[in-house]
């Protein structure tokens, strides 16, 4: 089961693919109501593992702070109205694919961001704290974005809001740290370190895919009757990467070292989709699953982008030391 895990973790590019086709293959010849019920549990299963794994003792950290007030500003003050004026440009007339675009932009940093950081050989340390940031600032302002800019198209209740937010990352996040607390106690720094934190983000992988599958077999029958739907989303979602990654690139390129610029990169550009999802899904009922359809396609572009903005890292970065 590990293997086939890592299997399915390592290769993010094709197996989110692939559970989308068999979630719409699903959706297509059998009944999906059921699935809902999966919903709550998968995604405690996406978040969870992730905050095993966080060092929270970087976030009151006094290194870091130039990088870290950048971050914010372009993950709270640039790139969500970057996503929501793409979607109004793009689907003026569509405010629940507006929203997911808004959504899929508002969450800051990913479970991932750590590990690409650390594959282009960045700072760690300023991509583990940007993470906690991003992932607290987020989850906090989401719920005021999602308000202001969309309240008067969608019903959104604040409260609603803020509850699913307290279970889908408040709670995990409370969870895992004890978790972690209890496993170095239990069996000390070097074993929780070498054994247990690797196995944790495997754990996430589940969850992921099979919240990408829900999305795409309760929406199975709409993209069947018009498969050009997948194309139409992609387009925007193309752009929000391209121009993420150009901003990010400039401000790192210009105002910071390799290392610092690298780790901006990856905690501005990365989106935490998998909360994004369990907002869409949480929230918005019915709705949900349309929100979801273009947050679920927002993985395929992110792993694809980030995989590839590694191999381009030397040549816009220049090569470590």
């Amino acid at each position: 089961m590990l293997k086939i895990l890592k299997l399915l973790q390592k290769n993010l590019i094709l197996s989110i693919p692939i559970f989308m086709v068999l979630g719409l293959l699903f959706g297509f010849l059998f009944q999906t109501s059921f699935l809902k019920s999966w919903i709550v549990p998968l995604t405690f299963l996406m978040v969870y593992p992730m905050m095993v794994t966080l060092n929270m003792e970087e976030l009151i950290s006094k290194s870091n702070n130039k990088i870290q007030t950048t971050a914010i500003i372009i993950n709270f003050a640039i790139t969500p109205f970057i996503g929501y004026f793409i979607g109004k440009l793009v689907f003026p007339d569509n405010p629940l694919v507006v929203l997911g675009l808004l959504l899929t932009s508002l969450l800051p940093t990913s479970g991932m961001t750590i590990s690409w950081t650390g594959f282009a050989k960045g700072n760690m340390s300023a991509a583990v704290k940007m993470t906690i940031i991003g992932l607290i600032v987020g989850s906090l302002a989401t719920p005021l974005y999602l308000k202001a800019l969309m309240g008067t198209v969608v019903s959104i209740s604040l409260i609603e809001v803020f509850s699913q937010i307290i279970s889908i990352v408040f709670l995990p996040l409370i969870a895992g740290y004890l978790t972690q607390i209890f496993l170095k106690k239990r069996y000390g720094v070097e074993i929780y370190e070498n054994k247990y934190k690797p196995k944790f983000p495997l754990l996430s992988t589940i969850g992921v895919l099979g919240v990408v599958f829900i999305s795409m077999a309760l929406k199975s029958k709409t993209i069947l009757s018009n498969p050009v739907i997948i194309l139409y989303y992609l387009i925007p979602l193309i752009i929000l990467y391209v121009i993420n990654f150009a901003v990010s690139t400039i401000i790192g390129k210009v105002f910071f070292n390799r290392e610092d610029g690298i780790a901006l990169v990856y905690g501005t550009v990365m989106r935490n989709l998998s909360i994004a999802l369990a907002i869409a899904m949480g929230v918005f009922g019915e709705k949900g699953s349309e929100i979801a359809l273009i947050i679920a396609l927002a993985y395929v572009i992110q792993v694809q982008a980030a995989a590839w903005y590694v191999k381009f890292t030397d040549m816009i970065f220049g090569e470590a030391l």
